[in-house]
């Protein structure tokens, strides 16, 4: 009887994987969202491209890029959450259009991607904010500079400690 409890408790909790699952799907539809706000900047922007000079014309491809960023970011936790935490994603299996990396991301190297692409899509909205530095004050522009230099260090400290954690696992 006890073992047969613990048989269940053990299917249900991992099957409590699943609730997982709408967050990705939820995830998927944001990035529809991104994409819908991607083509509304590109569309906008449209018929100012010929007015614009080349800061304005450059705050505007740093700010599709930085869409761009966000969009690629959302898909790696989408496909490498849901293969890690979920359940493999069948489909992609046979396709020729499977990226190289899905299904040989494990936590790890999730959190380095994450936070190198946190990285980058500070970076770019700092070098967004000093091309129209008029715009922010000094204490904004600090506070934009020790946010993004915490992301630098946090980065290089994940990375850090999985080089720790990988070599006290091979001895």
């Amino acid at each position: 009887m006890k073992k047969e409890i613990e048989n269940l408790l053990e299917k249900a909790i991992f099957a409590s994987r699943w609730f997982m699952a709408p967050v990705y799907l939820a995830l998927s539809i944001s990035l529809f969202f991104i994409t819908i706000k991607v083509l509304q900047e590109f569309f906008h922007s449209i018929p100012l491209m010929f007015a614009m000079d080349v800061k304005d014309l450059l705050l505007f491809v740093l700010h599709i890029v930085d869409l761009a960023l966000i969009g690629n970011l959302v898909l790696m936790v989408i496909f490498a959450g849901y293969e890690n935490f979920v359940s493999k994603i069948g489909v992609a299996e046979n396709s020729e259009d499977k990226p190289s990396w899905m299904g040989k991301v494990d936590f790890s190297g999730l959190k380095l991607k994450l936070i190198a692409s946190i990285v980058a899509i500070s970076g770019i909205n700092l070098l967004e904010t000093f091309l129209d530095i008029s715009t922010k004050t000094e204490q904004e522009l600090r506070w934009m500079v020790i946010i993004h230099l915490v992301f630098v260090v946090s980065g290089v400290m994940l990375a850090v400690m999985d080089y720790i954690a990988s070599k006290s696992e091979s001895h």
